[in-house]
C-alpha cells in the first residue's frame, strides 16, 4: 500500500500482528473522529475485542482534532490505519477516503462515540452471508441509559410520513403503521425485518453494493455534498435503487453516546442537521411526489429548524434572563420598602423605568466584561464591573429626571444588594451542578480501589464511590463490597445511588448491555471506567480524575484568576463577617462543648487576619508550601483545600494535584463550596 494516505505500523497491536493483515479481509471497520479522543479509545477497545476469529482492518480518519486524538491512535493502537486530514472535510467525504483503500469484503461505518457487542461482528456477518441479496445492515442501537434508540430503523422521510412527525402524532400513536413510520415503531424491537434506512453510527455495507458486481449496479460512495447528517439516508437510497435491500437485524446491539463530537445546539449544527434534510428532500423527494405536498415539507423543515435555533437562543440567553430577573426584582423590592417607609405614593414610573434600566445596564456591563462567556459565569469581575456601570448610568439619569430623583438612594442601595444577589445565585448554582453524587463500580475489588485513589486525591470529584458489586468478594478493606450483579436493582432502587461506573476491563460489554437495559428504567447514569485510564465517560460528559502534568507552568494552561479578583472577594467576606464576630465569639467561651462546632467557631474567628495580614480566606496549610511550587501562587489560607480531604493518607503528589485543580479552576463559587464542605466535614 505504498500510494495509501493512511499511515500503518508494524508494532504490535491487541490481539494482532502485522502478519495478521492479508490483502483481503472479512471487514473493514472504518471510524470518522472529531475531537473525542476518550470515546474514539473506548469504541477501538471494543473493536479489538470483537475481532476475534475474523480477519478485521480497521481505519481511524481523524478530521482535524485537536484534542490530541492522533497522537492517542498511534501511541496505543499503532496497527490502526490512520489518516489525519488537515482540516475536517465532513464526515461523508471522511468515509470515502478509507472506503477507497478498504481490502474488506464488508464495511462497518462506526461512530467513536459507540461501543459494540463482542458478537457484533460476528453475528452482522453471518447475516449478510445468509442474506446475499442485503446490501446494508444495522442493528440495535442502545442510549446510554440502556434504551432502545428509534434511529436504529427508519422509513424515508416522504411527505406524508415527514408531516406526521413534524406535527406529533407519531409521537401519540407510535404503534400505528400510518402515524408511526418514520421511525419504524409499530413493529416489534426484538424481530429482523427490511427497512427504508439505517443510521450511520453503526451501519455494515457490502462492498458489491457500493461499487457493484455482476448480479447488481453499485450505488457509489457517499454523497459528499451532505457535510454531515444526511449521508446515512442518501447513502440507503441508493443502495436501494441500485437493486440492493437494507436490513435491520436485533440480534445484536451497541451503544451510542450521540453527537459527543458535535453539540448539536448550536448553531451550526442546527443548520447543517436541517440543510441535510431539505438536500435530502431535493435530491430524491420532490421528482416523486406533488409540488405542493413536497412544499408543506420543505415548510415544516424550516419551521422545525427555526424552533430549534429559538430553542437553543433560549439556552444561551438563560443567565441573562435570570440576572434581568435578578436586578430588577432587587431594585424593585428597595423601591417599594422606600416607598413604604417615607409613605411616598409609589410611582410606575420608577418600576418602569429606574428598576428596569438599572437591570439592562447591569446585565451589558456584565456581558462586556465577558461575564457570560464559558468558564467565567461565575468570575466576580464582570459582576462587580455590571453592577458599577448599572449604578452610574441609572443614578445620572435620576439628576435629569426629577420624577424619580427621590429614588438616588435606592439606586446607591442597589449596587450592594444586586452584587450580593447575583454572587449568591452563581455560588449556589456552581454548588447544585456539582452536588455530590453517590456511585458504585461494576467491576472488581482492583479496579475499585484504584478509582476510590483517584477519587480520593481529586478536590471536587464528580461522584463519591460507596462500593463495588462483584460476582465474587475479595478480600481487602480498601473498598466496600455491596453484592452480586442480581442485587444492583435493590441497591439503586433502595439506596438511592445515582451512578454506575462499569469497569470495562472486568466486565465483558454484553454484560454490560444486559445489565444496562434491565435498569433502564431507575434514575441512575452509567459511566464507564476504561482500563488503565484517569476518567469515566457517561452521558454527555467525560469526568477526568488525573489532573494533567504537575510540571506544567500553569499560565499557559489556563487564564488564572487574578490577585486583585481573589484579595476583593476576600476582604469583602471578611467585612461582612465582622459584626458576627462577638456573637461567635460569645458562643465559642460559653455556649459550644462539641469539639467539631469549637472547631468551626475558631475558623470563622480568625477572619480579621484577612483583613490584617497576607493570610488568605481559602489556600493551604503552612506545611503543604513545601509541595506547591512557588509560581502557583497559593497563599496560606483559613480554608484549606484539603480541609474535606483524609491529607494523612496522601502523597505529597496527591497534594499537590489537589492544590494543581484549585489553581487552574479557582472561582469564587468554588471558594464558597470549599468554605461550606469545610463546615460540613469539620
Amino acid at each position: 500500500m505504498s500510494d495509501s494516505i493512511f499511515s500503518e505500523s508494524v508494532v504490535k497491536a491487541p490481539n494482532l500482528e502485522a502478519s495478521d493483515l492479508p490483502q483481503t479481509v472479512d471487514v473493514s471497520v472504518i471510524i470518522v473522529n472529531y475531537n473525542v479522543k476518550d470515546f474514539l479509545s473506548q469504541a477501538l477497545r471494543s473493536v479489538y475485542q470483537a475481532s476475534e476469529g475474523l480477519s478485521m482492518e480497521v481505519f481511524v480518519v481523524d478530521n482535524n482534532s485537536i484534542d490530541d486524538s492522533v497522537e492517542m491512535v498511534r501511541r496505543e493502537y499503532p496497527l490502526v490505519l490512520l489518516k489525519a486530514n488537515s482540516e475536517n472535510v465532513g464526515f461523508g467525504a471522511a468515509n470515502n477516503q478509507a472506503i477507497q483503500e478498504a481490502k474488506g469484503t464488508h464495511l462497518l461505518i462506526l461512530n467513536p462515540d459507540t461501543i459494540i457487542q463482542e458478537d457484533s461482528l460476528r453475528i452482522m456477518l453471518d447475516f449478510m452471508k445468509v442474506h446475499p441479496d442485503c446490501g446494508a445492515l444495522g442493528c440495535q442501537i442502545l442510549n446510554p441509559d440502556g434504551t432502545f434508540a428509534p434511529e436504529s430503523r427508519r422509513s424515508f422521510p416522504t411527505p406524508q410520513i415527514a408531516f406526521y412527525r413534524l406535527i406529533g402524532l407519531s409521537s401519540l400513536f407510535p404503534g400505528s403503521q400510518r402515524f408511526g413510520k418514520y421511525n419504524l415503531t409499530y413493529l416489534p424491537r426484538d424481530l429482523p425485518c427490511e427497512v427504508d434506512a439505517l443510521s450511520g453510527s453503526c451501519m455494515m455495507i457490502r462492498k458489491e453494493a457500493l461499487f457493484g458486481d455482476g448480479r447488481a449496479n453499485g450505488s457509489g460512495l457517499f454523497d459528499e455534498d451532505f457535510f454531515m447528517y444526511g449521508e446515512d439516508l442518501d447513502l440507503c437510497f441508493r443502495i436501494q435503487k441500485a437493486g440492493w435491500k437494507v436490513w435491520y437485524t436485533p440480534e445484536t446491539q451497541i451503544i451510542h453516546y450521540k453527537g459527543e463530537s458535535t453539540k448539536k445546539g448550536e448553531l451550526k449544527y442546527v443548520k447543517l442537521f436541517y440543510g441535510a434534510m431539505l438536500l435530502f428532500t431535493q435530491k430524491h423527494l420532490e421528482f416523486q411526489h406533488s409540488t405542493f405536498l413536497s412544499l408543506i415539507l420543505r415548510v415544516g423543515i424550516l419551521f422545525r429548524a427555526i424552533l430549534s435555533m429559538f430553542g437553543n437562543w433560549l439556552r444561551m440567553a438563560s443567565p441573562v434572563i435570570k440576572d434581568l430577573v435578578a436586578v430588577y426584582a432587587s431594585v424593585a423590592a428597595l423601591g417599594g420598602f422606600r416607598f413604604w417607609q417615607t409613605e411616598v405614593e409609589s410611582t410606575p414610573l420608577f418600576f418602569a423605568s429606574i428598576a428596569p434600566a438599572f437591570a439592562m445596564c447591569t446585565v451589558i456591563g456584565i456581558a462586556l466584561a465577558g461575564g457570560y462567556r464559558v468558564g467565567k459565569k461565575a468570575r466576580i469581575e464582570p459582576v462587580f464591573i455590571g453592577v458599577v456601570m448599572g449604578f452610574l448610568l441609572v443614578a445620572s439619569l435620576a439628576y435629569f429626571v426629577p420624577n424619580i430623583a427621590f429614588s438616588r438612594l435606592v439606586v446607591g442601595l442597589s449596587v450592594p444588594v444586586s452584587f450580593g444577589v447575583l454572587m449568591i445565585w452563581r455560588g449556589l448554582e456552581s454548588g447544585s451542578r456539582r452536588g455530590l453524587r453517590r456511585a458504585l463500580l461494576v467491576g472488581e475489588y482492583g479496579e475499585a480501589v484504584r478509582l476510590s485513589n483517584l477519587l480520593t486525591s481529586h478536590p471536587r470529584p464528580p461522584f463519591r464511590l460507596s462500593g463495588y458489586v462483584s460476582e465474587t468478594e475479595a478480600p481487602g478493606d480498601g473498598v466496600t463490597y455491596l453484592g452480586r450483579f442480581t442485587h444492583l436493582r435493590d441497591l439503586v432502587r433502595l439506596r438511592g445511588f445515582d451512578d454506575i461506573v462499569f469497569a470495562s476491563q472486568d466486565i465483558p460489554n454484553h454484560v454490560i448491555f444486559g445489565i444496562m437495559r434491565s435498569l433502564k428504567d431507575l434514575s441512575v447514569q452509567f459511566r464507564m471506567l476504561q482500563e488503565g485510564q484517569e476518567h469515566v465517560i457517561g452521558k454527555s460528559v467525560i469526568s477526568h480524575l488525573s489532573l494533567g502534568s504537575l510540571k506544567a507552568d500553569v499560565t499557559e494552561v489556563v487564564a488564572l484568576r487574578s490577585a486583585v479578583s481573589k484579595a476583593f472577594f476576600d476582604k469583602s467576606i471578611a467585612l461582612l463577617l465582622l459584626p458576627f464576630l462577638p456573637f461567635l465569639w460569645v458562643g465559642l467561651k460559653f455556649l459550644s462543648k462539641n469539639a467539631s462546632t469549637r472547631q468551626k467557631l475558631e475558623l470563622f474567628l480568625k477572619t480579621p487576619e484577612v483583613l490584617t495580614s497576607s493570610i488568605s480566606l481559602v489556600g493551604c496549610r503552612p506545611e503543604d508550601l513545601a509541595v506547591i511550587p512557588e509560581t502557583w501562587n497559593v497563599p496560606i489560607g483559613i480554608f484549606t483545600v484539603t480541609n474535606t480531604m483524609r491529607t494523612e493518607e496522601l502523597e505529597p503528589d496527591d497534594l499537590a494535584r489537589a492544590y494543581w485543580y484549585y489553581v487552574t479552576h479557582q472561582t469564587p463559587g468554588l471558594d464558597f463550596e470549599i468554605i461550606l464542605s469545610s463546615i460540613r466535614s469539620s
